[in-house]
């Protein structure tokens, strides 16, 4: 069956919206894949893999939210409840007002399993009505679906649209030079696509990080207040840098996971489109996920002074001098990837567009597999 485009905001039809959380919750299952291949590779730490295998989860158990929160689109459940809007011409994920809405739900969700009828009592009522009415019980599934979907968000470990720092200790350097990993996450509405962040830095406070009461606080706020996919990574950095005298940032990494390119649920321009329209590729196996990283380092450390009698470390960051761009990057380099199937992958291998020659390409076998090449 081929997959159809019903609606320009919003999956109302059944099918469609099912094919389409089947799909993400196949690719976010190969993220922790993809993941694995890297650090084998030494693109990325045992402890990256964790973080990022983390927020892949935190996907995977958002997007298996909204399936259960939609899973009756298109039927007459008696109410209107709208179908679930995605970004079909950018990012083809969902658009980051269902993660608003979502998270209303989630403070609320308590209160409206309290006031629904549990599931033994539903799947009975809907025997009954299948038995003795002899009629198809869509308004009982849809109240099914209903608390399925809010005993997902009470189970909580969803991806939302800000997902605040966590600090993690990597060891100290001297006594009063500790080492940090920091790591934090936003649903960017602008793009409508998920971004994580990873920073390292060494903390030459009097008391650890985590543990003062008055730096972490104002270090988590800066962090997200500056969370945003526009931002160069250097002026994230050096902000953060000038407005912690003893936080000293050596490396800030940005990964953003999308867009989701599939021919049949999203309509982006470029070659990816061709090489899908041109793959015909069989259900569930029609789609390309973009990942890039971004990475800015530290090359060495200037004092400042502060006072009559005081200086503080101030960082200077390399910016990649081959990057077309030079400063204006933002980044020491930037790394490209993108994950797909086989057979888009050999369309794109014969057709070799414009722009792929430096982009890392990870595909999915048979099995669930993922091989780069």
């Amino acid at each position: 069956m081929t997959d159809t485009i019903e609606d320009r905001s919003g999956l109302i039809d059944r099918f469609a919206s099912r094919r389409y959380f089947r799909k993400f919750e196949a690719i976010t299952g190969h993220m922790a894949r993809v993941a694995a291949v890297m650090e084998a590779d030494g693109a990325l730490s045992r402890e990256d893999v964790k973080i990022l295998a983390r927020y892949g989860q935190m996907l995977t158990f958002t997007f298996r939210a909204l399936s259960m929160k939609y899973l009756l689109v298109g039927r007459d459940t008696g109410r209107f409840f709208g179908s679930l809007a995605i970004d079909r011409t950018e990012s083809g994920f969902p658009v980051a007002a269902e993660l608003l809405t979502m998270a209303n739900d989630a403070q609320q969700a308590a209160r409206h399993l309290d006031n629904m009828p549990s599931v033994e009592a539903l799947k009975d009522d809907m025997v009954r009505t299948i038995i003795g009415a002899q009629e198809l019980p869509t308004k009982l599934q849809f109240a099914l679906s209903q608390r399925y979907y809010y005993e997902e968000l009470m189970r909580g470990q969803l991806f939302w649209v800000q997902n605040d720092p966590e600090c993690l200790w990597q060891g100290n350097l001297e006594e009063r030079r500790r080492q940090f990993l920091i790591h934090w996450a936003a649903y960017d509405s602008q793009i409508n696509l998920p971004v994580i962040y990873l920073l390292n830095l060494e903390d030459t406070g009097k008391v650890a990080l985590p543990k003062d009461e008055r730096r972490w606080p104002e270090a988590q706020a800066h962090l997200m207040a500056q969370g945003l996919a526009g931002l160069k990574l250097v002026t994230i950095a050096q902000g953060f840098d000038e407005d912690f005298g003893d936080l000293h940032p050596k490396r800030l990494r940005r990964f953003h996971i999308g867009p989701m390119y599939s021919s049949a649920f999203t309509e982006q321009s470029g070659p990816l489109r061709r090489v899908l329209s041109d793959a015909r590729a069989p259900e569930g196996q029609d789609w390309a996920l973009a990942w890039t990283e971004e990475q800015l380092e530290s090359e060495s450390v200037r004092a400042e002074r502060t006072g009559w009698f005081s200086n503080v470390e101030r960082q200077v960051f390399a910016l990649d001098p081959f990057g077309g761009r030079d400063a204006e990057t933002g980044a020491t380099r930037t790394q490209r990837a993108i994950i797909l199937p086989q057979r888009p992958y050999q369309v794109l291998a014969e057709k070799t567009p414009p722009g792929f020659e430096d982009v890392r390409k990870f595909v999915v076998g048979s099995g669930g597999r993922v091989l780069r090449y």
